[in-house]
């Protein structure tokens, strides 16, 4: 009789005082989750806590751009993902008005929706742009996590810890039974947001300030359709009296789920007492930015946060990493904080399942640091230098320092006149509105991470010069590019090259001419003990080149090859077929992966 499988041996009682498991994960918003189904994914035994009793009660990240979106793909949740996000066409008018009831000063096509950008965004990745409140997202990856493998612990908050030469020893406290224990890992990652205890516990460098500015954030429920279905965004800025003090330059109706629930940002002087706010006071605030006075919406929650400038210089102390926003804080500008924090973990996850099987030497660490430690550095600095950006259009508008309602309004109003005056603010306003691209159409930015580390071999090439690097993203295989984007397979099929490279394994990749590296690749594979598979494209194969496109952009010869990691980089390339393939790949696997 077949035995029925109730789950209990997935959580058999310990033996011991001590609770062991391969990683202990802290933290579980985007990059904790993210981070403990990608370990769960690759099979390494994992326990993620959190302090908290479920995941996110607050929308907060939203915007999920393409290489989050791909991460996403490579880890099977893509569709779950898309199911509950806002899709990519009704994210893109963002507005600037008076208030949403009030006058128009005119739109931005944002998240690649301007059709002179569409096709950079579609030629750059198989996947688009969504909204995704972090109310939604988290709870995705917690539960795929949990199915795959993960340990998850509720109100469970991380104490302190010490670690030694074979593992971490980390103090937990349950939170329900008041209960003290320990969790020994061999390693620790800390995801535990903006305050990290566990970054200032392995006193992580940090440049950079904290609470430069306050922002307040009020979420209510109120059906606006009628006032914004016909130009859809996520973002609707409010340009008021007291909107530029604070952090992000002007008040912000975003939405959460069209066209019924929204959350406002609205600024407050940080070195003030901080604002009383109660449900009369968020509910003014309310009407004044929807410009709806007899408006009764339902407020559902209201909280006050400060603005960060800070980021670290290392990421990680012995057997203990920090990823996401305990190591990169910034403001919501152009939307990066939840896309880098998973692509933190991406980066991260396969690395330390490489050191854990015995694949890799304890070096591959190290190259954590090297490769995201300036994308940390870099997301900070963009993101508050577009906040600041907004000054601009109060510039241009002519209302800095402007705090009376009808000052403002008649010097908005000037903008129509026809006098020198009013040509020249509006040319300034044209100006203004062209710099927010650097918020809302930052290509680069988003996808134009390339490594330089221990883990890539360089050939002395790096991607060619973009246009802007922060507007405009060039794809290129030099090593330590991610892996350009093309359309593959064959007359039943359709994969993006990414399709090729699973997060699970290495991929190497040719053509027809090359066809001996399939055999390199197999007794590599065979006799390093790593996962490592041969793709050829081409005419007769199992997948080929469905419009030619990587003919032009795999920048190496037929007979060359790419060297894919998991996390879709490019590791390493060879122009030609050389003279023992085996023994090139051999050579270029050792070193990448610090066995030498």
């Amino acid at each position: 009789m077949p035995a029925f499988d109730d789950g209990m041996a997935q959580t058999e009682i310990p033996t011991g005082q001590v609770v062991e498991t391969d990683v202990l994960v802290v933290g579980s918003g985007p990059s904790g989750a993210a981070a403990s189904l990608m370990l769960s994914e690759l099979g390494i035994d994992n326990i993620m806590i959190t302090k908290y009793r479920w995941t996110a009660n607050t929308p907060r990240a939203h915007i999920t751009n393409q290489r989050a979106m791909e991460v996403f793909r490579d880890l099977g949740i893509e569709d779950q993902v898309l199911v509950d996000a806002t899709a990519h066409d009704l994210v893109g008018d963002t507005v600037f008005c008076t208030s949403i009831a009030g006058e128009e000063i005119g739109r931005i096509r944002t998240w690649g929706t301007r059709p002179d950008r569409e096709a950079d965004y579609q030629l750059a990745s198989p996947c688009l742009t969504v909204d995704i409140p972090q109310t939604y997202l988290e709870p995705i990856l917690v539960r795929n996590a949990t199915i795959r493998g993960t340990q998850a612990r509720f109100s469970t908050e991380y104490l302190s810890h010490t670690q030694d030469d074979d593992g971490v020893t980390v103090e937990v406290l349950d939170r329900l039974t008041a209960h003290r224990y320990r969790i020994r890992a061999k390693y620790l990652i800390g995801a535990d947001g903006a305050r990290s205890q566990i970054a200032a516990d392995i006193d992580l460098p940090f440049e950079g300030a904290m609470d430069i500015a306050g922002s307040m954030n009020i979420t209510f429920t109120a059906d606006i359709a009628a006032l914004v279905d016909h130009r859809p965004s996520v973002l609707y800025w409010v340009i008021q009296p007291g909107s530029n003090v604070g952090g992000i330059g002007t008040g912000l109706v975003r939405m959460v789920r069209p066209w019924n629930e929204w959350l406002i940002v609205w600024g407050y002087d940080i070195n003030q007492p901080p604002p009383v706010l109660d449900d009369a006071a968020a509910t003014q605030i309310v009407r004044d930015l929807l410009g709806m006075p007899d408006l009764e919406p339902e407020i559902t929650g209201y909280s006050l946060w400060g603005v960060n400038e800070m980021y670290a210089t290392n990421l990680q102390r012995g057997r203990v990493f920090c990823v996401g926003d305990a190591v990169h804080r910034h403001p919501p500008s152009n939307g990066l904080g939840s896309n880098t924090s998973i692509q933190d973990s991406y980066n991260l996850v396969w690395k330390i399942a490489a050191v854990l099987s015995g694949q890799a030497g304890q070096g591959l660490l190290d190259t954590y640091t090297a490769e995201r430690a300036p994308v940390a550095k870099r997301i900070v600095t963009r993101a508050n230098r577009s906040a600041r950006e907004f000054a601009d259009i109060f510039t241009a508008l002519d209302i800095e320092g402007l705090t009376d309602p009808a000052e403002m309004a008649a010097a908005m109003n000037r903008r129509k006149e026809n006098t020198p005056e009013g040509a020249a603010m509006r040319a300034a306003l044209v100006d203004a509105m062209e710099t927010k691209n650097y918020e809302f159409n930052a290509h680069g930015v988003e996808l134009g991470q390339f490594y330089q580390s221990d883990a890539v071999i360089s050939d002395g090439t790096s991607p060619p010069p973009s246009l802007d690097p922060d507007l405009y993203h060039v794809m290129s295989t030099s090593p330590g590019a991610h892996l350009p984007h093309a359309w593959v397979g064959d007359q039943n099929t359709k994969l993006a090259t990414m399709d090729l490279a699973p997060y699970r394994r290495w991929t190497l990749i040719t053509g027809v001419a090359g066809e001996q590296w399939e055999e390199a690749a197999a007794k590599v594979s065979a006799t390093m003990g790593i996962p490592l598979e041969a793709i050829v494209i081409g005419p007769g194969r199992e997948v080929t080149d469905l419009y030619f496109d990587w003919a032009r952009l795999r920048e190496v010869g037929e007979a060359g090859a790419l060297l894919i990691r998991p996390d879709k980089h490019v590791a390493w390339r060879s122009q030609d077929l050389p003279t023992d393939p085996e023994a090139a790949l051999r050579a270029a696997m050792t070193q990448l992966l610090c066995r030498t």
